[in-house]
């Protein structure tokens, strides 16, 4: 397939993409990681053709169809979500078009010349699926989590999170042979991911994507390409298999440069005692020319670089009471109920993970229970002593716009001093005069850690997180899992990745329907096991 050849791009005179080449190969599922700031981002618009580069060759074949998801949805959408979704199916409406035009000039003047163009564009036209292009964008919008009722809904309506769920479904409806997906599960929750996964799976063409969810990369990497310090190293396997392989590679790496270091230091003990002595003047000369061929050879070397990570320490205040929340046959919505006869009791140091069927409100759920909106039927009680902190997944919800990182957290706890903040906010990556930006400028990632720093801020002992892994990276993402593992308060959470759920939850709190949840105690496979034997929808199931 797409063929790049010793590509050289520089950023602010650094050069992100340093002489790389690589031929992606026809079928292959291919992880794209590294380090943020890698330039992970760089080389996929650089393949999509929204990027040039300063130096090399890219080389696509003629019947590449190359799907991408952008970063912003169409800002100028059709009436409705279905004719929208319909407007990715670019091959089929542009030879639906030529097909159309032939078959009117055949109306006003026949010819079999005519006739034999439109007979091969009909053919074409059946080959892409055309007649079956409607029923195939329903079943992407319905796997991606639409209701049908939605297909009749105007875009502008959606949320952001939606939108980009429309602009992947478009992707998907011009049937590519190459998918580019950065980040494609952001927007997705955990029944449409798996929904996506599985198709993907399924896919025989080329996928190249980026993404932080441990266990899809697990389940979909064939290949994982590392960009590390503008090099690009591929490797046979997932994510986890990967891992082993340049951990084992960077031993190596460390042992030869241990080794070259060794030898110009013995080699420099001979220059400093015998470069003095006439006698000795030309060894000695001689070993320094070899000390200076060992440094270089030593400066070749890709020595593993020191990622910087989050480090996150959850104190609480002062323990809550034994009962946290009551929940008893709540309603949850906003004009109109979404879900009904909630019923949930939450109890100290319990950690319990939300999920739920498409489109069925976890965020609506946790935005009621954080108070964020009001309860349309039913109690909620909270217990004693109860001290409560909310993140958002839109962190603006909860965070001021116009204000500072600093002044962000500082508000959410006045009590702390500013160097105490300052402090908390070096934990999450904000450094020097970082602090002093405004949040409205800050990149998601950016937000999302000023938003879980005004949380430990709190030192609240009920934490109620809605997707608070977006836009962190891996190792971040995987300290903040074990934090909240040994959390000694109560958590209720959102999330759609999965190795982060199962290294936080003790229970999972199913929302199968808009009236049927029921708690269950353990991880996502426990879950899984109870609802098939008793009957209970097992929303994973694809």
């Amino acid at each position: 397939m797409i063929y790049v050849q010793n590509i050289i791009k520089r950023l602010g005179g650094r050069a992100v993409l340093d002489d790389i080449s690589y031929h992606f190969p026809q079928g292959e599922h291919i992880a794209l990681v590294g380090d943020n700031g890698a330039g992970k981002s760089t080389l996929l618009n650089i393949m999509c053709g929204l990027d040039d580069v300063d130096e090399g060759t890219l080389i696509k074949p003629k019947g590449l169809v190359l799907g991408y998801l952008p970063q912003e949805p169409n800002p100028n959408p059709e009436a409705t979500v279905l004719a929208e979704c319909l407007e990715g199916a670019i091959r089929v409406k542009a030879i639906g078009k030529i097909r159309d035009r032939y078959l009117a000039e055949m109306g006003e003047s026949y010819s079999d010349e005519l006739y034999e163009v439109y007979d091969k564009a009909e053919a074409e036209f059946q080959a892409l699926h055309g007649y079956e292009i409607e029923s195939d964008a329903k079943k992407y919008l319905v796997g991606l989590g639409f209701s049908t009722e939605q297909f009749d809904q105007s875009p502008n309506e959606l949320s952001g999170g939606w939108r980009m769920r429309l602009e992947l479904a478009k992707i998907l409806v011009n049937n590519p042979n190459f998918l580019v997906l950065d980040e494609p599960t952001n927007h997705l929750d955990l029944p449409s991911l798996i929904w996506l996964e599985n198709y993907l799976q399924t896919f025989e063409g080329t996928v190249l994507f980026v993404s932080h969810d441990r266990a899809l990369l697990n389940r979909l990497a064939t290949t994982t390409l590392h960009l590390q310090q503008g090099s690009l190293t591929a490797y046979t396997g997932n994510y986890d298999q990967f891992v082993t392989q340049r951990d084992l590679a960077s031993l190596q790496t460390e042992a030869q440069a241990k080794g070259l270091q060794q030898k110009q230091a013995e080699l420099q003990k001979f220059v400093d005692r015998f470069g003095a002595k006439a006698s000795k003047a030309a060894q000695a000369q001689s070993r320094q020319k070899m000390i200076e061929k060992l440094k270089e050879e030593e400066k070749s070397l890709k020595l593993p670089q020191t990622q910087r990570v989050i480090s996150a320490n959850l104190k609480i205040a002062a323990p809550s009471g034994k009962q946290v929340l009551k929940l008893t046959k709540a309603t949850v919505g906003y004009t109109s109920p979404i879900a009904k006869n909630l019923n949930l009791s939450i109890q100290r140091g319990q950690r319990i993970a939300i999920i739920g069927a498409n489109g069925i409100g976890k965020s609506t759920l946790v935005k009621t229970l954080a108070s964020s909106l009001p309860l349309i039927e039913g109690e909620l009680e909270l217990g004693h002593n109860v001290m409560l902190g909310y993140h958002a997944q839109n962190h603006l919800d909860s965070l001021d716009g116009q204000g500072t990182a600093l002044e962000n957290v500082l508000r959410a706890n006045p009590e702390l001093s500013e160097q105490m903040v300052r402090s908390l906010l070096g934990q999450f990556l904000f450094q020097k005069d970082d602090v002093f930006k405004k949040v409205s400028v800050l990149s998601g990632g950016e937000k999302n850690r000023v938003s879980l720093c005004c949380l430990l801020a709190q030192q609240a002992n009920f934490l109620i997180l809605d997707e608070p892994t977006n836009h962190l990276d891996m190792a971040s993402a995987d300290i903040l899992a074990a934090t909240l593992a040994e959390f000694k308060g109560t958590i209720l959470f959102v999330s759609h990745d999965r190795s982060f759920i199962d290294t936080v939850a003790t229970h999972i709190f199913v929302v199968a329907n808009a009236n049927q949840s029921a708690l269950f105690e353990g991880k996502l496979k426990d879950y899984e096991e109870v609802a098939d034997r008793s009957g209970f929808p097992n929303i994973l199931k694809a």
